[in-house]
């Protein structure tokens, strides 16, 4: 079996792969947009051939390589920006599955990198790989719904059991294409680097003072009310009046009327909480930066309630020597050992502000320990060459049968993949953002982990539970 598979991988193959995101020469929007980079170099490298449709915006207009391999085209003309990208001509949306379509007639195997690509049957004729990127845009979830093709890969344990608590219920086999592949870094690439070149796009006298980076891009539930409350607490309560938060411009921070208004409310909150001398906007860094960029900061903020699939900023900044602070929502309550970072519960800005306190007290940097970590656990050549096992190795598999899940009585329900339980606040959900105190189903997740029949809790309170989704049926396959 396994000289099989080694022959399957060294067959050279060609690859049609979807890009709903914009790429672009040399920056990435995203931390998905680096993976995907990542993945297509290795597989370009192995000799295989990747055409790679993606959608088309200002700076990304006409075609480009990232290897003589890998052909990037710029034609599908889905809304920019996120989100709603089908809110679009309905010509748009024919054209995108036309040049999909053709671009997979000419392909050994198609990739759709983070879903998007809704039709089933424009790539039902070969073999189908999808990296669900997200678990929070419409389009990702609506592919994962309708999904025919033949192997998932997720980022997380975290975003694998969502999806299969949710798609599994109407389709069990699902869990038998679901991969869970971390996502990899170059730790040559992501270490400290003395600042220099990232002075020519941020003020030089920034380095003088304590500095707090909230390097993400222009989302509210990432976290930025959050910090500028940190912030406050810090310069007005803990003696650090010198303190800096870096915030860099998203790309379509003056042209798109929605980011325009985010910044304007930002600064007036800033201005508001007296703290403008602190905050610093700046320009957004490109991929070669980053690692002076986090190397010159004393801590990285990650404390907002966006539900990640994996999250690379703490990873990064920790491979450069600077410590993130993180709420304990989605990946972030598990990806790494408790020892080795640094975590809160969301909304608690006390304890946030504390660690912020501490870190930059007594100048702590990431620990041997926490960098052995990472190298062996989350190494890029790892990453990719399992992306390349599972996407070489493709084979057609029958369509996914359709199931209509009956929840009664005598159903076992569980404690929701996107819910834990703090201890100070109560059962924490996800999607809602927000802390329940339900004392019944604290101790029922308590007490029977693995799932507790319905009939244990009356009628009415476990159809609210699963309706307001803190509990999931546990699906027999």
């Amino acid at each position: 079996m396994v000289e099989e598979r080694a022959a399957i991988m060294s067959q050279r193959k060609r690859i049609a792969v979807f890009s709903m995101t914009p790429l672009f020469p040399d920056f990435a929007m995203g931390g998905g947009q680096a993976q995907l980079k990542k993945v297509a170099l290795h597989l370009a490298e192995l000799g295989h051939r990747l055409t790679i449709l993606s959608t088309r915006r200002e700076g990304s207009m006409t075609p480009f390589k990232w290897h003589d391999n890998v052909e990037i085209r710029p034609v599908l003309r889905f809304k920019q920006p996120y989100p709603e990208p089908y809110f679009t001509p309905i010509y748009h949306i024919a054209n995108a599955m036309r040049y999909m379509g053709e671009a997979i007639a000419e392909a050994d195997v198609h990739y759709s990198h983070d879903g998007g690509l809704i039709f089933p049957f424009v790539y039902q004729s070969i073999p189908t790989v999808i990296s669900l990127r997200s678990i929070i845009y419409p389009e990702t979830m609506q592919h994962a719904f309708l999904f025919q093709g033949d192997e998932w890969i997720l980022p997380s344990d975290h975003t694998r059991a969502s999806y299969e608590a949710a798609v599994s219920q109407f389709s069990p086999a699902v869990r038998e294409r679901m991969h869970t592949i971390h996502n990899g870094f170059d730790w040559d690439f992501f270490r400290y680097t003395p600042p220099a070149d990232i002075f020519e796009v941020i003020p030089a006298e920034v380095a003088a003072h304590p500095l707090m980076l909230f390097p993400h891009r222009p989302d509210v539930n990432k976290g930025i009310y959050e910090v500028v409350e940190v912030a406050r607490r810090l310069a007005r309560d803990m003696g650090w009046d010198d303190l800096r938060v870096l915030v860099p411009r998203w790309l379509d921070a003056e042209s798109d009327p929605l980011n325009r208004a985010y910044y304007d409310k930002l600064r007036r909150t800033i201005s508001e909480a007296g703290l403008s001398d602190i905050f610093v906007f700046h320009d957004w860094i490109s991929e070669a930066l980053i690692p002076q960029y986090y190397s010159l900061a004393d801590v990285t903020m990650c404390i907002g309630h966006c539900v990640e699939t994996f999250g690379n900023t703490p990873f990064e900044s920790l491979g450069c020597g600077t410590l993130p602070i993180v709420s304990r929502v989605a990946t972030y309550r598990d990806l790494l050992p408790d020892e080795l970072i640094d975590r809160v519960d969301y909304g608690d800005i006390d304890a946030a502000a504390a660690l912020a306190h501490s870190i930059l007290s007594e100048r702590r940097r990431t620990s041997p320990a926490a960098l052995s970590h990472l190298s062996t656990e989350f190494s890029q050549a790892s990453m990719v060459g399992r992306f390349a096992d599972v996407i070489l190795n493709a084979e057609k598999k029958p369509p996914l049968r359709y199931r209509l899940p009956v929840i009664n009585d005598q159903t076992v329900v569980k404690l929701a993949p996107w819910c834990y339980i703090s201890e100070k606040r109560g059962v924490y959900h996800d999607f809602r953002a927000s802390y329940q105190r339900d004392d019944a189903l604290v101790r029922l997740a308590y007490d029977y982990p693995a799932g507790f029949p319905g009939a244990a809790i009356d009628a009415a309170r476990l159809r609210a539970w699963l309706d307001d989704g803190y509990v999931v049926p546990v699906i027999e396959t």
